[in-house]
């Protein structure tokens, strides 16, 4: 029987889990997954390594040996996710070859503490590739002003790149622009541009938090009916711009000479209010092309009771136009809003980084 999931995949969405840990690696757990939810990509941040090593045991050995070996705390974390990473990617080895390299991709980010350091952010990009060592990763870059640079840069040197912490149509424009002028870098610089693959990762349920939020504090009729939309408005258009900004003359040029475009990726996927479907994010954004990357737990309810349409994006453009039209008449600024949730996106990981290095120092301090 065809499971929601898999239908979702065959409709054209990559389904890639927002998780990783290691205990779900070396259980087996994570490649059970690839047959029975129909994943095909794995994406990590600070906030979830944070809570696999809170958990502990199946890092203690190796804690143990970086312990015994005297390395710093920032080293630790360096060995201990690059590790799990590698691991992953081998996992999904057979669904990177299978999907000519769309899929079967693994994401680790740069310390969130360089969000707005372009040259400290491509020295680790450069360095977390060469020690994950597989072709199959991904180096997640966040989309702040100076991130753009490095992401241009880091396509530059044929390494494939996950953009993180994209909230405006503003700035995922600005992100397709980083990106195409990275590609004909990388063309002119003599790499392969067929293996050089990206993703752009449009944030969903914060938008609607935020926004929700300042409708509510207006209060009125107009500004109260409008909740719960701006969300899936903000992403559909962000599809739009996708399908516009990869039509174009230049772009055709390098797609002739083997580039791929950087697909979009719906991200922060998990439904926030309990008033609203759980699978919301996930079936009303169906569309050819679009990765969709997951919490566990979203996954389960798609997989149990998500009704998933062949495409609920591209004919609902002008609705979408109009509802954040309307957001913008009764008084909520959608600029303002978007730039917050860019701020507090990047504060929220130095955060989790910070809990990161906390557990990992008294991890290694416990080992000695």
């Amino acid at each position: 029987m065809t499971t929601p999931l898999a239908q979702l995949a065959a409709n054209g969405v990559s389904i890639w889990l927002d998780d990783l840990s290691r205990s779900r690696i070396r259980s087996g757990a994570l490649k059970e997954l690839i047959s029975s939810r129909s994943v095909s990509g794995v994406t990590t941040n600070p906030t979830i390594f944070a809570g696999a090593l809170a958990k502990g045991e199946a890092y203690a050995e190796q804690v143990a040996e970086l312990a015994a070996k005297g390395v710093s705390t920032t080293e630790a974390i360096f060995e201990i996710t690059t590790q799990d990473v590698a691991e992953a990617c081998d996992i999904f080895a057979g669904v990177y070859a299978q999907s000519n390299g769309f899929d079967g991709r693994v994401s680790i980010e740069v310390e969130p503490g360089l969000a707005n350091d372009t040259h400290g952010t491509v020295k680790q990009a450069k360095e977390l590739f060469a020690k994950v060592n597989r072709e199959n990763v991904m180096i997640k870059i966040p989309a702040t002003k100076p991130g753009l640079a490095a992401i241009t840069a880091v396509i530059a040197e044929g390494i494939s790149v996950n953009v993180t912490l994209i909230f405006s149509l503003q700035r995922y424009h600005e992100v397709i622009e980083a990106y195409i002028k990275g590609v004909e870098q990388a063309k002119a610089n003599g790499h392969d541009i067929s293996k050089i693959h990206s993703v752009a990762s449009f944030f969903v349920s914060r938008v609607d938090t935020e926004i929700d939020a300042r409708l509510s504090a207006v209060g009125t009729s107009d500004a109260l009916s409008l909740k719960s939309k701006a969300a899936l408005a903000n992403a559909r258009l962000a599809y739009q711009v996708y399908e516009q900004d990869f039509d174009n003359a230049r772009w055709s040029a390098l797609a002739a000479a083997g580039a791929n475009k950087q697909r979009p990726l719906m991200a922060s996927t998990g439904v926030k209010d309990p008033n609203l479907s759980d699978t919301l994010y996930v079936t009303e954004l169906v569309a050819p092309e679009l990765v969709n990357t997951m919490p566990e737990k979203t996954m389960e309810a798609v997989f149990d009771h998500g009704i998933v349409p062949a495409n609920s994006i591209t004919g609902h453009y002008e609705e979408a136009k109009m509802i954040l039209l309307a957001v913008s008449a009764v008084g909520v600024s959608y600029d303002e809003a978007t730039e917050k949730l860019e701020t507090e996106g990047v504060d929220k990981f130095i955060v989790s980084w910070g809990e990161l290095v906390e557990t990992v120092a008294t991890a290694l301090e416990s080992a000695k």
